[in-house]
């Protein structure tokens, strides 16, 4: 009986799961997920663009960081329309990262270091130069059934238009018409990104069959891309014609604008949850087979009610992180501690009680935490995604502070960007500022690459915001998110409850405790100073000891201070632990 105890035991640790206080957590529970872009990340080879091999030389990098998991940007086959995320074959490796070789050897060395790597999946659209969309158009009817097509209208002059008004996410008609097959086909991002037919029982195999192949390699899950436009309006229930969507009122954008429309007939479809639950069971089946959990992170930008069904619907399984942007959509440097504390609160208190939260500040579709937020606070944003309760998610850079570079008009490569046709306003679009390469050291283009021209241009100050200035500091971004990331190991940060409070405007301070461990992390939002009473929360009395304190603190850790009466000064960031 014993041994079968230690070999159940064996099997579980070999399987990422961690047993502590008779609670079960998994890998993906206890991870810090660091997103890379891979092209801005590390260059090998010298061509101004970042690679396998990059990610490969800097994963003891990563180690460091206390980070479990990395999530890579897509990474395959694409002419680059919108740099990855237009995928020619979903089983290749785009030729500028490297090659299938080289991503067995990322992932081999990513085992030896216990990080587990996850994948970008694009399941709404595919490239206008993959196989199945050239297929298409040369009249294969196996793949031209792999995609949406219309017929459009013929207006009173005479002239053709699209079949409705639906919209780009960049900009202009999400329709776009073929000589070929005498029709148009739907995209709702760019031109070169034709949506896949989710209607078509052939698109739901293949792409349960491209999961299957990643997850064969080796990968430990996929983050997935736009998942809540995977369903269309069924043209059926409308006469069978695509209907138009209605206006959305907003008077800041024109008629381009993807958010001129309310995209009723575009996004959040009820078939979109039941297809996340069946590609869970495809994880799943690899969990039959060695134990591991393979998990699922899904980007949808929506409301609570519709982010939080993507975890599962009764029996049915979906997303272990379905992904809280509400850091990102809903607060930001203007926003006080009570609206800091109503965004925090409000994943916890929507999403299921027996699933885990997560936190996210930033990622490549979004202006950098530390642009959003000041320079100031980087610590303090910091220390809510690493220390609140559940999964923390970094972008890369946001452990030093990196801010959002400046491209010119002339360098912008982003159809987000390029699409408005504006060398003024384009900035306002443009997601390559938070692209821009990442700084590693002094040196030229920031270490990142010895090319002469990078792909985007380096962000200023690389000079001395980067890793190598920021390890050699007594005190740096860097220095404070590895304690940080340490901290996240106790028991109290792992199992511990929570509870928050806005103090005043400027001041948001959250408590997590375990049996008798009590600990407190303050942000001040406001470079205004306070005195502060932490005897609000229950059972905090006595004195509190600086475990943990921002860059711009001019405590010590160890100091002590009366729970009662703490001062806190502009845009200082403390964690403590009440003694």
């Amino acid at each position: 009986m014993k041994t079968v105890c230690l070999l159940s035991l064996l099997f579980i640790a070999c399987s990422g799961i961690i047993i502590k206080n008779g609670e079960v957590q998994d890998w993906w529970e206890t991870s810090i997920l660091y997103q890379i872009y891979p092209r801005s990340f590390a260059d090998s080879d010298g061509d101004g663009i970042g690679d396998l091999n990059g990610i490969t030389s800097k994963l003891e990098y990563i180690k460091e960081l206390g980070v479990g998991a990395v999530w890579l940007s897509p990474i395959f086959k694409s002419p680059m329309v919108d740099f990855g995320y237009d995928i020619a074959n979903f089983y290749e490796i785009h030729h500028e990262y490297g090659t299938m070789e080289d991503f067995e050897a990322l992932l081999k060395k990513a085992n030896e270091l216990d990080i587990k790597v996850v994948l970008d999946l694009v399941p709404n659209h595919t490239s206008n130069e993959s196989v199945w969309f050239q297929e298409a158009l040369n009249g294969n009817e196996k793949y031209y059934n792999y995609f949406v097509w219309e017929d459009g209208i013929i207006d009173e002059n005479g002239n053709r238009q699209p079949p409705n008004n639906w919209l780009s996410h960049f900009r202009g008609s999400a329709w776009e018409y073929k000589e070929e097959v005498g029709k148009y086909y739907l995209h709702q991002f760019a031109v070169g990104q034709p949506d896949l037919n989710y209607r078509n029982q052939d698109v739901v195999d293949e792409m349960k069959n491209i999961i299957r192949f990643w997850l064969g390699k080796g990968i430990a899950g996929f983050r997935v891309d736009a998942v809540n436009c995977l369903y269309e309006a069924d043209k059926n229930l409308y006469g069978g014609k695509y209907p138009d969507e209605p206006l959305s009122g907003r008077l800041d954008v024109d008629s381009e604008s993807h958010d001129y429309l309310q995209h009723i007939h575009t996004k959040d479809h009820n078939d979109t949850y039941y297809m996340v639950y069946q590609w869970r069971d495809v994880f799943d089946e690899f969990k039959a087979i060695d134990g591991l959990t393979r998990a699922m992170m899904t980007e949808v930008y929506a409301s609570i009610q519709d982010v939080v069904r993507y975890f599962g619907e009764g029996d049915l399984k979906g997303a272990q992180i379905p992904f809280n942007f509400d850091l990102i959509t809903d607060v930001d440097a203007s926003s006080s501690a009570a609206d800091i504390k109503r965004a925090v609160d409000k994943f916890l208190t929507y999403k299921p009680v027996d699933q885990t939260a997560n936190w996210v500040v930033g990622n490549h579709d979004n202006s950098r935490m530390a642009t959003r937020y000041g320079a100031s606070l980087v610590d303090g944003i910091n220390m809510l995604v690493l220390l609140l309760p559940g999964v923390a998610v970094t972008y890369m850079g946001e452990e030093i502070g990196l801010e959002d570079g400046y491209v010119s008009w002339e360098d912008t490569v982003d159809p987000s960007g390029c699409n408005t046709n504006d060398p003024i306003k384009y900035v306002e679009s443009s997601r390559d500022p938070e692209r821009t390469p990442f700084h590693w050291n002094p040196e030229k283009n920031a270490g990142f690459s010895t090319a002469d021209k990078t792909w985007l241009p380096m962000a200023e100050g690389y000079e001395t915001l980067n890793v190598e200035v920021q390890k050699a500091s007594e005190r740096s971004h860097l220095k404070v998110y590895k304690a940080l990331s340490d901290l996240r190991q106790e028991n109290t940060f792992r199992y511990g409850r929570y509870e928050s409070l806005a103090l005043n405007q400027d001041i948001f301070v959250f408590k997590r405790w375990l049996n008798d461990v009590i600990y407190l992390v303050v942000v001040n939002m406001r470079d205004v100073e306070h005195n502060i009473d932490l005897t609000y929360f229950e059972n905090v009395s006595g004195n509190v000891a600086v475990s943990i304190r921002s860059v711009n603190s001019p405590k010590n850790e160890g100091d002590t201070f009366d729970a009662k009466s703490l001062p806190v000064v502009g845009f200082e960031g403390l964690v403590l632990k009440v003694v």
